[in-house]
């Protein structure tokens, strides 16, 4: 075999990933299924799409490796085939966030830009002295799944009615899903007019969960 056979064999296969990837339905699926394991029509919901877009949408992401599927009940429940799948999506966000200028104005149109937030290194040492209440505001099954050690479970629709069992004498840190996901803003920006001192976690569970991960394994850095 030459090495140019060798290589247009091999950066074929390669080819694969970067194709099951051009697509932001299915860019958002990853991130979705990174946070908990899903069937397609709970994805399909939280997507606003039908489930026959997202069923062609997971079908590509298992033709390329990414996504791995077994059946619970009557239903199909999908998840990340591995943990390296939310790294390539955060290393491919991280390049974008670097290298495209429309990045950093969309973030400025939602309000996204200057907020003040909580780094997840200070965080850590915040939660063990008790100096503050983390609060995960994503989904209770997303929750269930995995969180943040010592975080309390307010979902975006429990959160308004479970205010009086949250102190006033503490900052309260919310996170959710990730840096592009609303929840935490949205739920910082109800705490405070309802006069808590309230912030978000830069970051979120996944962010959190790759960082831990990389600690605990550190073979994974090569």
């Amino acid at each position: 075999m030459s090495h140019r056979q060798f290589k247009d064999r091999i950066y074929e296969q390669f080819e694969r990933l970067g194709a099951a990837l051009a697509s932001a339905r299915r860019i958002e699926i990853i991130d979705l299924l990174a946070q908990a394991p899903r069937h397609v029509e709970a994805l399909a919901s939280e997507m606003e799409q039908s489930v026959a877009n997202v069923s062609q949408h997971l079908q590509a992401l298992r033709n390329a490796g990414l996504v791995e599927a077994e059946r619970s009940g009557n239903r199909v429940v999908y998840r990340l085939a591995e943990p390296a799948v939310a790294n390539l999506w955060l290393a491919l966000r991280s390049v974008g966030e670097r290298r495209l200028a429309e990045v950093d104005r969309i973030r400025r149109e939602f309000g996204l830009e200057g907020e003040e937030h909580v780094l997840r290194h200070q965080l850590r040492k915040q939660v063990r002295q008790a100096k503050v209440v983390l609060l995960d505001v994503r989904p209770k099954a997303e929750y269930s799944s995995g969180h943040i050690p010592g975080a309390v479970s307010m979902p975006p629709d429990e959160l308004p009615h479970r205010l009086g069992e949250l102190p006033r004498d503490k900052k309260i840190v919310a996170y959710c899903r990730g840096n592009y996901c609303l929840f935490a803003d949205e739920a910082v920006n109800l705490l405070k007019k309802e006069g808590f001192d309230a912030v978000r976690l830069d970051g979120g569970w996944l962010e959190w969960m790759v960082e831990t991960a990389l600690v605990s394994n550190p073979q994974v850095h090569g």
